[in-house]
């Protein structure tokens, strides 16, 4: 559920929904038929509520100086996994998986969702921890006073394998459903990007484990929290940073939309397509969001150009032309100066390089061109060719598409095309209507320009 936003969910999500509370509760059953050690439940369901706490106490949000990300206190839940019986470690997540703030709504099922998953996960985790013998590897117990190392890491890692699965399968089948992803984008890249961070956290809650059955007891265990709340800040100061390049980009966007109305949400189009291509192709998760950036800010160069070119109806002037040519250099001094685009600005210079050598500004030929403005080419001509604008009618998806195949090898890198081809064969093409697209009635031909093939047009255009 943590994809766009949905004030509702649709059956197949209720359906998971559903399905994870009943498992839930019939892992937290047998509870009710065994001993439990409340104690020990009790401290640790309350130390992960009181951790994920601050986030939403109306006096300490916005004042704590340590953010929450969600997962920073999940050695918490594993050192349950490892002290309680299965029932009581799924029991010990509920309260603070409920507690955790919501950023998207609908907040109460999304909170039922998280309390469900991290029980299901912590119920297996403590199962397999138990088969494998890792209790008695623990010490702490007149038979075994202290811990056996190294075996003592065996059954802790594979709880915290398990843990993992359990929490990306479910999380690639609430994709599934909720966001109606294809099965293969759903869970795809899910768990490698997992297991290094829950390798860490199954560490932590050994220690903390560890600590908690020593001579020194529970207050003890609490020391492992000290590395987590550093780590907890550690990120904080990435999210904020992170929302500060947001807001510049937002920016910087915002000021082309208002100067260049009828490509208003053009920008927002052409990064989407950017990392639709770039995910077929294999790209590295680490560049998808910079190139996602250069998508977006391709066209910052427009703020240096008169706006009466942008705006106007009738045909350029060769003249009106080279003012217009001159945007991607306007654009990459805008942002020469902002080091976390980095190959985005490459992008933004040459984004109008065409792979024979007839584009602008420098007229490089095939590799020479980089890989990310390789990928805009693509990306901004298709949306340029299914967006009406003042010089053109929108064409259709396939008619766009046919073109580009037409113009590959030439133009445009088809490699490229190919990925994109493939990429709206697997999830369509369903960008928001934007405010350049209200029904004008018919709009006037401009000499044919909107029917000009991007092959056989000069090597310009106004995006």
């Amino acid at each position: 559920m943590d994809g766009p936003q949905r004030r509702t969910l649709n059956r197949g999500a209720r359906g998971v929904l559903l399905g994870a509370v009943v498992a839930a509760g019939a892992v937290v059953l047998p509870l009710a038929r065994t001993a439990v050690p409340w104690g020990a439940l009790g401290l640790l369901a309350a130390l992960y509520a009181l951790c994920e706490w601050p986030a939403r106490c109306p006096f300490l949000a916005g004042r704590a100086t340590v953010a929450v990300p969600s997962g920073s206190f999940f050695p918490v839940l594993l050192a349950a996994a490892f002290l309680l019986p299965p029932g009581a470690a799924a029991l010990a997540a509920v309260p603070g998986a409920l507690l955790a703030p919501v950023a998207e709504a609908p907040e109460t099922p999304r909170r039922i969702w998280r309390a469900a998953r991290l029980a299901l996960a912590g119920s297996a985790a403590a199962w397999t921890h138990l088969l494998l013998g890792g209790r008695t590897a623990l010490g702490g117990t007149p038979a075994a006073p202290a811990p056996d190392f190294p075996y003592a890491l065996l059954p802790a890692a594979a709880a915290a394998l398990v843990f993992c699965l359990v929490l990306t399968a479910l999380d690639g089948l609430i994709l599934w459903t909720a966001e109606r992803l294809p099965a293969r984008t759903a869970w795809r890249g899910l768990l490698p990007r997992s297991l290094a961070p829950y390798g860490v956290h199954g560490l932590a809650g050994l220690m903390m484990a560890v600590l908690w059955r020593s001579p020194y007891g529970p207050p003890a265990a609490l020391l492992v929290l000290l590395p987590m709340y550093v780590s907890c800040w550690v990120f904080a100061q990435y999210h904020r940073e992170h929302a500060a390049h947001q807001a510049t980009i937002r920016a910087l966007v915002q000021a082309v939309d208002i100067k260049d109305t009828y490509t208003r949400g053009h920008s927002e189009r052409v990064g989407l397509a950017s990392v639709l291509i770039a995910r077929e192709l294999g790209m590295a998760e680490d560049r998808l969001e910079v190139l996602r950036f250069a998508g977006i800010l391709h066209d910052v160069g427009k703020l240096g150009v008169p706006t009466r070119l942008l705006r106007k109806d009738g045909p350029l002037t060769a003249q009106e032309r080279a003012v217009i040519e001159l945007h991607p250099e306007y654009g990459h001094e805008m942002v020469r100066g902002i080091g976390f685009l980095g190959e985005a600005r490459a992008a933004i210079l040459h984004h109008h390089e065409r792979l024979d050598g007839s584009g602008y500004p420098y007229g490089l030929r095939g590799p020479q061109i980089p890989e990310f403005a390789r990928v805009v080419a693509v990306a901004d001509a298709f949306d340029a060719m299914t967006s009406t604008r003042s010089y053109s009618r929108a064409r259709p998806v396939g008619a766009a598409v046919e073109e580009l195949r037409r113009c590959a090898g030439r133009q445009f890198d088809p490699q490229m095309v190919g990925a994109l081809v493939r990429a709206l064969d697997r999830h369509g093409w369903h960008p928001a209507v934007t405010a350049d697209e209200p029904d004008r009635g018919a709009l006037p031909s401009h000499a044919g320009r909107g029917n000009v093939s991007p092959c056989d047009a000069a090597p310009a255009g106004r995006g």
